[in-house]
């Protein structure tokens, strides 16, 4: 007498993906714990006196490749909506939108190249230490404008979802042969708005970093940071796997809100040394704020820097409050 053997069905994976999506979410947790642990690491492991140069240099580096790395996934999220949906029609829509991609990077750096031209020109008639204190507060106004749009959530119901609106314009018109140019460029145009955006954010926030530290540890962030973009986008395009990009948003995101008091404090030095604030120590905290807080978090026992880093801390907090708040009230109604 023969027995059948029942018949066991594999675990339920998502398409396109050949690990379960449980574990696919431990790997990643474990991922970030390991990178939060290297950069603790290397915030705790500075000895008590170090050079100043040097380590601003390194704690620089890491804070290009967070925003990179940042500014790379806003990318990946936008071009991952826009492609969504097309997998049925083969490359004759992705294509367009990929090229404008690849054009929108392209111009990126054609744009830094003129940035630094200009800010060379600038540096024969403008003192230094002024132009630090220029460009440093301008980065700071980018940082406060990328949190305020990601507090707000603009990237999921403005810029992504006037990208998807204009996609579907574009995918229910069928490219005949005269209008096809039209039709390719308009998918084009998707690609590339959705990374040059991002490119001009980056090209002005580096600007006083490369003013301050130099070409090297811009090399080295961009380098970590891009290389970081292409891990994810090859996952997202390539093998076709629904990474938690919110939840890599949000911790980006919060890495970028301590980067934020970084700059914050650092900007307050510079315009310090440019004497355009005055400078008042406080020696009764000189003892309780250690070495490496100043070296690598620019926290010093001084009244304006601590004053506009509270100031700063407010901000993005009530930012984020009053973002929630307001969700909280269209949900409601």
């Amino acid at each position: 007498m023969s027995t059948v053997s029942p018949k066991v069905s594999p675990p339920q994976t998502q398409p396109g993906c050949s690990t379960p999506p449980l574990r696919r979410r431990r790997w990643f947790w474990l991922a970030l714990g390991v990178i939060a642990a290297i950069l603790a690491w290397r915030i705790l492991a500075v000895p008590t006196v170090r050079p100043a140069q040097t380590a601003g240099g390194v704690s620089g580096f890491l804070e290009i490749a967070i925003l990179v790395f940042r500014e790379g996934l806003e990318c990946i999220l936008i071009l991952a909506a826009i492609t969504g949906g097309m997998s049925k029609t083969g490359g004759e829509f992705r294509r367009p939108i990929f090229s404008g991609a690849l054009g929108g990077l392209a111009l990126t750096v054609l744009t830094w190249m003129i940035a630094v031209r200009v800010l060379t020109d600038l540096g024969r008639n403008v003192s230094a230490l002024n132009l630090q204190a220029e460009t440093g507060l301008l980065a700071v106004i980018v940082l406060i404008i990328v949190m305020n749009w990601f507090f707000h959530k603009l990237y999921w119901t403005g810029w992504i979802s006037l990208h998807n609106r204009r996609k579907r314009e574009l995918m229910e018109r069928a490219p005949d042969a005269r209008g096809r140019a039209g039709w390719w460029w308009g998918l084009a145009a998707l690609g590339f708005s959705s990374v040059y955006r991002e490119g001009v954010e980056v090209v002005l926030f580096l600007q006083s970093y490369r003013l301050r530290l130099g070409d090297r540890p811009i090399a080295y962030g961009v380098a970590i940071g891009l290389l970081l973009t292409a891990m994810v986008g090859l996952l997202t395009f390539c093998a076709h796997r629904r990474l938690p990009y919110r939840r890599m948003l949000v911790f980006t995101g919060v890495l970028l809100g301590i980067v934020f008091l970084v700059m914050v404090g650092e900007q307050v030095q510079e315009m310090q040394l440019a004497h355009w604030l005055p400078a008042s120590r406080l020696p009764w905290l000189a003892h309780l704020i250690p070495n490496w807080a100043g070296l690598w978090f620019s926290v010093f026992p001084d009244a304006e820097c601590l004053l506009a880093q509270a100031a700063a801390a407010a901000v993005v907090l009530g930012s984020y409050f009053v973002a929630r708040k307001g969700g909280s009230a269209m949900a409601s109604a």
